[in-house]
């Protein structure tokens, strides 16, 4: 393989120097980030796993521009967020991070297929509602296009959103817990599906989860305890030769 291919395909799609934040409170600031270092290769999948209230959502809110770091500096796919008002993050996130909550954050009113496209139409994708059918079809669901969201089943609302999530095609997938609100053979099901679609498009996965079990399958398991990463792991994939 080409040396300059090989450089590319392995820079960070996530690079987090001495990242902090802190809150306001009541009773005085709060830290909720307390010095994260941390570096994801392009095309990797790596796990945050930690306690309750350890500060793994956060670190993927500051990820995905929708929080602000206090303090450090953060670099997403070649992007410092930290020099990119509202509207430029808002933009980078369309076009670059797909985005699967726990919660799945559907709109209600809104059909599935009219949900997938969303970030499409954002993005002025006069493709937008064929790009959401093939999306809708990819994981399964070409039969629910007309469906809205309290019509459908839980592991088939967070395929929804999984296919709203890589509806544009994202190099980066920020996943919050998304098998948290599924039972135990659905949530293994849209995993499955989840790092089968991750794989085929060479994205890179970034995973908040409690299940050790479902850390295991990514590339590298990172501990997160009291805002501050502790003993990353070191399962690795081969390099690429």
């Amino acid at each position: 393989m080409d040396q300059t291919l090989k450089q590319r395909r392995r820079a960070p799609a996530i690079l987090l120097e001495g990242v902090q934040v802190t809150l306001p409170s009541r009773a005085g600031p709060v830290t909720i980030l307390r010095g994260i270092d941390l570096e994801i290769p392009a095309g990797d999948a790596v796990a945050v796993v930690g306690p309750s209230g350890s500060g793994k959502s956060t670190l993927l809110m500051v990820i995905a521009g929708l929080e602000r770091a206090t303090g450090g500096r953060i670099t997403v796919v070649g992007a410092d967020l930290g020099a990119l008002d509202e509207d430029a993050l808002a933009k980078l996130r369309a076009a670059n991070i797909g985005i699967v909550f726990q919660s799945f954050h559907l709109v209600p009113t809104m059909t599935a297929i009219e949900n997938v496209a969303l970030p499409l139409e954002f993005l002025d994708d006069a493709d937008a509602f064929n790009k959401a059918r093939e999306a809708l079809a990819e994981v399964g669901l070409a039969h629910r296009e007309t469906h809205f969201p309290g019509q459908l089943s839980g592991g088939e609302q967070q395929r929804v959103a999984i296919a709203r999530a890589l509806s544009t095609s994202p190099s980066l997938i920020l996943a919050d817990e998304p098998t948290g609100n599924l039972d135990l053979a659905t949530g293994e099901q849209v995993m499955d599906l989840l790092f089968t679609l991750k794989e085929r498009t060479a994205a890179t996965l970034l995973l908040i989860t409690h299940d050790r079990n479902l850390a295991k399958r990514c590339d590298r398991i990172v501990n997160v305890a009291d805002g501050r990463i502790v003993t990353p792991s070191a399962k690795r994939r081969a390099p690429v030769s």
